[in-house]
């Protein structure tokens, strides 16, 4: 027998939504990968690494998966609950996370590493990036790209600006690091498929990527859940589409 709308929404707006683990979806959503395997690459750069810094490390989940981190390995974070949390998982392996605003500057010295790495950063300060990287280092990111899951953020905020579909185009990010002295050496895209098999998945999801519907909560999108509930029993899931851009670039 099917649960009913209100036990989903109950179940999941009583779950933590600390770190950046999403295992909680298992079985209740699905999410198709980049080809490309950030997480692989990362630690291939990782282990050949002196000195690195993971900006915004969210709860270290991701930098906590790479098998072989460098002698001096930075991570910054500004959500308090996702500190505590990147701090309690990094600091037995002798990361240290630092509590930053993610607003410019980064507290490192100019030159500080030889590799910056972040998968998906919520803003990218690309002049400080570059300002950190030593001559010749990298910066490796996974980032959100252009209209990403905006099948679902539509439904509930409704037809968004035709500008917000042009907002974090890889071609930006390309310029924009040029302009602050980097060299794009890899440039990769996918549009990826997202499924949600109950409403509860969908209210999990929005608490925790908070800027997706900002100031969402199960009371106040009611209607607009009831509905996407009707649209699951009926056919079996909830549908949209995320994008995702990898960007590989040298200071010169």
């Amino acid at each position: 027998m099917s649960r009913t709308y209100e036990d989903l929404v109950a179940e999941a707006s009583a779950v933590s939504v600390d770190g950046w683990d999403f295992s909680w979806l298992d079985g209740r959503a699905t999410e198709e990968r980049p080809s490309w395997g950030y997480q692989r690459i990362m630690s291939e750069r990782l282990a050949v690494s002196s000195a690195a810094l993971d900006v915004q490390t969210g709860g270290g989940e991701v930098l906590a998966g790479a098998p072989v981190l460098p002698a001096v390995m930075v991570a910054t974070e500004s959500w308090p609950p996702n500190v505590t949390v990147a701090t309690r998982l990094l600091r037995p392996r002798g990361v240290v996370v630092v509590a930053d605003p993610d607003e410019p500057p980064l507290p490192f010295a100019d030159g500080a590493f030889d590799l910056v790495v972040s998968r998906h950063p919520v803003t990218v300060w690309w002049d400080e990036i570059a300002r950190v990287l030593e001559p010749g280092g990298t910066y490796l990111s996974q980032q959100v790209g252009a209209a990403s899951m905006f099948g679902l953020v539509e439904h509930f905020r409704g037809p968004l600006p035709e500008e917000s579909y042009r907002a974090r185009h890889p071609d930006d990010a390309v310029r924009e690091a040029e302009a602050a002295g980097l060299e794009v050496v890899d440039l990769r895209s996918e549009t990826l498929r997202t499924e949600f098999f109950d409403v509860g998945a969908v209210v999990y999801y929005l608490r925790k990527v908070i800027w997706m519907v900002p100031g969402f909560t199960a009371e106040g999108y009611e209607e607009r859940l009831r509905a996407l509930h009707d649209v699951i029993e009926r056919e079996g899931s909830f549908v949209a589409h995320s994008t995702r851009f990898l960007i590989d670039a040298r200071r010169r």
